[in-house]
C-alpha cells in the first residue's frame, strides 16, 4: 500500500480566520545574523536573489543552491543597518552553518547563530496589517518588502512587511522575550493566537514551496515557482548554482512545475501518486483538508495543464494554477 498522505485540517471558522482575520504565530526557525564590511556582497554571491539592488531596510526571499543548481536552504533576508538577518526553516540550521562556515570569509562577513536566542512572530490574514498598526509602534516599514528597526518597551525588534503574494503579511524578529511581549501586544490589538498549522495552511493557499515538502535535495528553483514568487534574480550576476538556473531560464524549461490540486469532497486519500490516463505525472505533497474539500500542492509534469482532471491519491481531482484563487476557496 502507498504511504498515507499527511495533511493539515482546518474547520470553517479557522479557515476564514486565516484568510480574512489576523493571526499571530510565534515560531523558532533558524536565525542567523551576518555582519561585517563585506556582509552584503558575500551573501550576494550565494543567494539566488538580489540583496544589493533593494538597498537598506529591505526584505528579500531567496535560497542557497548546490553548484548544480539544486535547492539547499531557503531564507527570508532582512537587510538593516547592523547587517543581514537571515531566517530559514529550522531543519535548515545545520546546512546553513556548514555553508556559511565554508563560503563566508570571517574578516568580511561574521556569522552569529541566533537560533537558540531569537524568535519570529508571523502575521497572517488580510487584517494583519491593520492589527499591526493598532499596536502603537512608533515606526513601521513604509512599504511592502521593507524593514524597520523598532524600539519596543521590551527591547529592539526588526519588523518587515512581506512582498505581495508571500505566505504571511508581516514578521517581527528579535530576542525571544521581546517577540513574546510583542505577540501579546498583537493579541491585545485583536490578533488571534495561532500556531504552526495556521502558517502552514496559509503557505499552501499561497502556493509557496517548503523544505521537506515540495523542496528536496533534487529540486531546481524553477520547479517550485521561484520565478513567480520572486525568489531568483536573472540580472544580479554570479552566485553558486547560477549557471544551471540561468540555462533553464533562457534556453529551456523544467520537466515539472508546482501546481495546485482540488478535490471537491473529503474522502480520505490513498497514497501520493498523481496519475493521468494511467501514467504517473506527479506526487501529492502538502495537503489542506477543509470541511468540504481538499487542496494540495504537487509537482506535476508540465504538459498537464491547469483545468485538467487527474487521479490524485486515488481520487478524482482538478489541476489548478497557483496560488489558489476565489474559484477554489470560496463556497
Amino acid at each position: 500500500m502507498a504511504d498515507p498522505v499527511i495533511e493539515l485540517q482546518l474547520d470553517a471558522s479557522r479557515f476564514q480566520r486565516v484568510r480574512h482575520g489576523a493571526v499571530a504565530v510565534v515560531a523558532a526557525p533558524a536565525i542567523f545574523r551576518i555582519e561585517g564590511p563585506g556582509a552584503v556582497q558575500c551573501v550576494q554571491g550565494l543567494l539566488t536573489n538580489d540583496v544589493v539592488k533593494p538597498g537598506d531596510d529591505s526584505l528579500v526571499y531567496g535560497a542557497l543552491l548546490t553548484p548544480r543548481g539544486m535547492l539547499v536552504v531557503d531564507y527570508w533576508v532582512l537587510r538593516h543597518a547592523g547587517g543581514l538577518t537571515m531566517i530559514a526553516p529550522r531543519q535548515g540550521q545545520a546546512s546553513s552553518q556548514d555553508l556559511f562556515r565554508r563560503q563566508l570569509p570571517p574578516r568580511l562577513a561574521r556569522v552569529t547563530d541566533h537560533t537558540d536566542t531569537d524568535h519570529v512572530v508571523w502575521l497572517v490574514g488580510e487584517h494583519a496589517f491593520q492589527t499591526l498598526a493598532k499596536t502603537g509602534l512608533g515606526t513601521l516599514p513604509d512599504a511592502c518588502g521593507r524593514v524597520a528597526e523598532v524600539t519596543t518597551p521590551a527591547g529592539p525588534l526588526l519588523v518587515a512587511l512581506a512582498p505581495e503574494g508571500a505566505p504571511f503579511v508581516a514578521l517581527a524578529t528579535g530576542a525571544a522575550e521581546v517577540v513574546a511581549a510583542f505577540a501579546a501586544a498583537l493579541r491585545a490589538a485583536g490578533a488571534a493566537a495561532g500556531d504552526a498549522t495556521d502558517v502552514e495552511a496559509n503557505r499552501i493557499l499561497r502556493g509557496w514551496p517548503a523544505m521537506g515538502a515540495e523542496i528536496d535535495d533534487r529540486t531546481l528553483p524553477q520547479e517550485v515557482r521561484y520565478d513567480e514568487i520572486g525568489g531568483v534574480s536573472y540580472t544580479k550576476g554570479c552566485y553558486t548554482g547560477q549557471e544551471t538556473v540561468a540555462r533553464l531560464h533562457f534556453r529551456g524549461h523544467t520537466n515539472r512545475e508546482l501546481r495546485g490540486l482540488v478535490w471537491r469532497d473529503v474522502t480520505p486519500l490513498d497514497g501520493r501518486s498523481v496519475e493521468r490516463e494511467g501514467r504517473e505525472v506527479g506526487t501529492v505533497r502538502s495537503v489542506l483538508a477543509l470541511h468540504d474539500r481538499r487542496l494540495a500542492l504537487a509537482p506535476i509534469r508540465r504538459e498537464v495543464a491547469p483545468g485538467e482532471e487527474v487521479i490524485a491519491g486515488g481520487r478524482a481531482a482538478t489541476v489548478v494554477a497557483l496560488p489558489f484563487g476565489a474559484a477554489e476557496l470560496d463556497e
